[in-house]
């Protein structure tokens, strides 16, 4: 909610501040010159990054206006891994093998559908809870594996808001793109034309600037900022359920072991140690 009205302020306080002091509206409302920035600004886009990237940046966008990762989230995720570590400790970690085989159809997971909606963070969990089960590694060799795969994965979550930002601090420069070429076309009918015409190009000219810097400013800045903050948050989450398979790994018992996840989170949203010990006596 907080993005729509954000963005809703931008457009009302610009526009509304442009009417008030005498503008016209439809003097902003020039087609070809979003065609030029924004075309110009995309073939930017997919120059500079893989193919598959338009579409993750597309889909995390629409996801902003409503962030999954909220203090129920939190506390489903806790559970969750209270829930398996709890089972592994009393019948054994064989006792958990079906469960990470299939988790869609294990009883545990599928209690908590916002994380098996998660198919990268399921992976995530059941790989290193099979190398776990192998007996065969030491809980610093396991936390030396989790932080190279955190390193890749921060590359990964973050590329998308490194993307948007790359292009909204191209955006000024593609406005001014369009206002040169309306100078030039301004330029060429010099001989002909009158006053109001040349006014007019001109205008149309400056409207190109004043849209790739709106748009680099108050849209397409603001929204790489919410991408590098989403992906920090969703990197914190792993980075919590780390915390709790080293401590396990380390033989802390279940109850200890997910409040080192639960003290990893960001303070924001995260669960009281009072609300996830009434959390784990319900599962």
């Amino acid at each position: 909610m907080a993005k729509i009205i954000g963005i809703i302020v931008v457009f009302a306080c610009v526009l509304g501040g442009f009417v008030a002091s005498g503008g016209k509206i439809m003097a902003l409302v020039h087609p070809f010159e979003v065609l030029i920035i924004g075309g110009a600004a995309l073939g930017a886009f997919l120059q500079s990054n893989p193919g598959s990237m338009f579409m993750t940046v597309f889909k995390k966008s629409l996801k902003m206006f409503k962030s999954r990762f909220t203090h129920d989230y939190y506390l489903e995720v806790l559970r969750l891994l209270y829930e398996i570590l709890n089972k592994a400790r009393r019948e054994g970690m064989m006792a958990i093998e079906a469960d990470l085989e299939d988790p869609a159809a294990s009883p545990i997971f599928s209690k908590y559908p916002a994380v098996l909606g998660d198919e990268r963070m399921v992976a995530f969990i059941c790989d290193y809870l099979r190398i776990m089960s192998s007996g065969n590694m030491a809980p610093h060799e396991l936390e030396g594996l989790f932080d190279m795969e955190l390193v890749g994965l921060k590359e990964e979550l973050e590329h998308p808001a490194h993307a948007v930002a790359k292009v909204a601090d191209g955006m000024p420069a593609m406005g001014i793109v369009a206002a040169v070429l309306g100078i030039v076309i301004t330029m060429s009918i010099l001989a002909e034309a009158d006053n109001a015409q040349i006014g007019e190009k001109v205008g149309t000219a400056l409207v190109g600037t004043f849209l790739g810097i709106l748009a680099s400013y108050g849209f397409f800045g603001p929204l790489a900022a919410a991408l590098e903050h989403d992906a920090k948050e969703e990197l914190n989450v792993y980075e919590a359920i780390k915390a709790g398979l080293v401590a396990s790994a380390s033989g802390m018992p279940p109850t200890l072991a997910v409040e080192f996840s639960r003290k990893t989170l960001y303070p924001a949203h995260r669960p009281s140690f009072s609300e996830l010990e009434q959390a784990m006596r319900g599962s």
